[in-house]
This record gives structure tokens, C-alpha cells and sequence, in this order.
């Protein structure tokens, strides 16, 4: 497969480096020292003490990569607004679009089948332009179940014990083209599931997101030190109810208990989830998609999220102060 990975940072350089190790012709698009790391010595994969290195092509241009068989948009939410209309030159007749990103994703609402089916969601694409940008009909689901991340330019380190990824369709479908990537990555070793309810498998990892990641920015504590902190872990309960109450009203089905889910945070230890290092690094935070998306469908289904407006209020603070500081 001719296979081009957007964002080419912890997540989209891991995948792009298994798949190019697994003789795929891929690219990558990326910028700064990981442009020129990338460039000049591949891209290295580590988990542990073990890890490799597989070489691509590497650019800060699109246009320069040509047409793809499948792009991977591996970005922050908040970036994919001004790298979306720039993917156009690699996008062919049957080009599949796969957008690896956290939170409620822009295209939600294609082919969703309910009373919202088709909109955007407005505090991520408030004018719709993003669904305009790029044809929906291109787009297979994904979610991404591993924690990775850059301890130095153009290497990709693995720091969760496994790694998973699902795939689907936005209207539920099996399709040709989801298994077929769904193979390659698989068969690269990125072992991933196709799913008909890539929806349900959105929401659940968001629940681990919206638990963890803004109280972890407002707190300024790890995992570990929340744990030690029962009102911080009391408040993440509220904060996964109120989001599965939301996510009731869309049909969405949990697999997995409140409770269950504050237990698999509570095993990986002093972890800093990303708004933390975000917060730590002076950059922005995936506000929007990952506490505003819920804040905003809670308001149409008229569900109250008081605990997930609060928090989203706080954050949204945090987040300016950040911006402003770094501009």
C-alpha cells in the first residue's frame, strides 16, 4: 500500500514506522527537528530495550508526496482545522481517510443515522468547514489504545504495556476497504479489530480522557498523585457518569463500568496523561474534543453535565492562559 501518515509525532510515527518496516511505500508529514530527524536517520520505534528504525519519505508539504492509497491524520484535535484542507493533494479517486485523533471527531454526525445525522459539531467545526474540506465519505473511524510518546526528534516510544487499534465505519457497515487496512496494520504488528459500533469504541476511550486528562492539567498531578487524592478520584466518577448519561442518548452502549474504568487508570502509575505534559510544555490542550464535544451534545439531548461544564469552564481558562504565554 502507498500510505501516508499527517502529524508524524508519537502516535503517527509509530504506525508509520511498522508499516514502512513492514515494506509498505509510506510517507510522513511533519515539520521542524522531526522533519529533519526523520530526514536524516528514519524513524526509530522502541519499547523497552527493544526497537528498530525504517526509513520514508519525509516532508513538510503535501503536495510533494502525491496521491495515497490511505492518509492517517494523526494530529491534535485543535491542529486538524488547519491541516485538513492541505491534504487535498493526497487524496486520489479512492483514497481512505483515517483519522487517528482524540475525542468526539469533527465528522461524528456522518452517517450517524439519528435526529442530528449529517451536522457538524459546532465547537469543533462551527461553520461546517471541516465536512466541507474533505468528502466524509472518504473517512473510516479509528481509535487508538496505546500511550506513546518523542524523548527525543524522530523516535517513537512505546510506554504502555499494549498496543491496540480499532477501526469502522461511520454508518456501521462492513467494508472492503476498513479490513483491508485493518490487515496491513495488523499484519505490520498493530494489532487491530474492525468494529461495526466504531461510535461505542469512541466514547469508551473517551471516558478515560475526560476522566483524567483535565483534572490532570488543572491540577497539575499524575495519575499516582491523583489516586492518593480520594475527592480528585470521587470527581473523575462523577465526570464518566455525567459523560455516560450523554452518551446514552446517542445509543451508545459501555462494555466496561464506571468503576472498571478508574481501575485501568488507576494501574498505570505515575503516567502523565497529555493535557499534563501539555500543561507542562506550554502548549494547547484538545480542549474542545475531549470535554467541549460533551458539554455541547449533552445541551442538545438536554442532558445536565454540571460536574463536565465546571471542569470544561476551568480548562478553557487554562487553556487561554497557556495560548497567550506561547503564543
Amino acid at each position: 500500500m502507498k500510505i501516508c501518515v499527517v502529524g508524524a509525532g508519537a502516535i503517527g510515527g509509530f504506525i508509520a514506522g511498522h508499516l514502512a518496516r513492514a515494506g509498505h511505500d509510506v510517507s510522513v508529514v511533519a515539520r521542524g527537528a522531526q522533519l529533519a530527524a526523520i530526514g536524516a536517520n528514519g524513524l526509530t520505534v522502541r519499547k523497552g530495550g527493544d526497537g528498530f528504525t525504517a526509513r520514508c519519505r519525509a516532508s513538510d508539504d503535501p503536495v510533494r508526496l502525491g496521491a495515497q492509497d490511505v492518509v492517517f491524520l494523526t494530529l491534535k484535535a485543535h491542529d486538524v482545522a488547519a491541516m485538513l484542507p492541505r491534504v487535498a493533494p493526497l487524496l486520489g479517486a479512492e483514497t481512505v481517510l483515517v483519522p487517528a485523533i482524540n475525542g468526539i471527531p469533527w465528522w461524528y454526525f456522518h452517517k450517524e443515522g439519528g435526529t442530528f445525522d449529517g451536522s457538524p459539531v459546532r465547537c469543533l467545526d462551527p461553520d461546517g468547514r471541516l465536512l466541507a474540506a474533505v468528502d466524509p465519505s472518504r473517512i473510516v473511524g479509528a481509535v487508538v489504545q496505546v500511550a506513546v510518546h518523542v524523548p527525543e526528534p524522530g523516535v517513537a516510544e512505546q510506554i504502555s504495556p499494549a498496543a491496540a487499534f480499532i477501526l469502522g465505519e461511520p454508518d456501521g457497515s462492513a467494508s472492503a476497504r476498513a479490513t483491508a487496512v485493518a490487515r496491513a496494520m495488523s499484519d505490520a504488528g498493530l494489532k487491530t479489530d474492525v468494529t461495526p459500533k466504531i461510535r461505542d469504541a469512541i466514547w469508551t476511550k473517551l471516558l478515560g480522557n475526560i476522566a483524567f486528562n483535565p483534572m490532570s492539567a488543572l491540577a497539575t498531578a499524575d495519575l499516582a498523585e491523583m489516586f492518593a487524592q480520594k475527592p480528585l478520584i470521587d470527581l473523575a466518577a462523577r465526570v464518566v457518569r455525567e459523560t455516560m448519561d450523554v452518551a446514552g442518548c446517542y445509543g451508545i452502549t459501555f462494555a466496561i463500568t464506571v468503576e472498571q474504568r478508574l481501575e485501568v487508570a488507576r494501574k498505570l502509575g505515575k503516567y502523565k496523561p497529555s493535557m499534563l505534559q501539555d500543561v507542562e510544555r506550554g502548549r494547547p490542550m484538545e480542549v474542545e474534543a475531549i470535554v467541549g464535544t460533551v458539554v455541547e451534545l449533552g445541551a442538545r439531548a438536554g442532558v445536565a453535565t454540571p460536574v463536565v461544564d465546571t471542569i470544561y469552564a476551568l480548562l478553557k481558562a487554562r487553556d487561554r492562559a497557556l495560548r497567550a504565554a506561547n503564543p
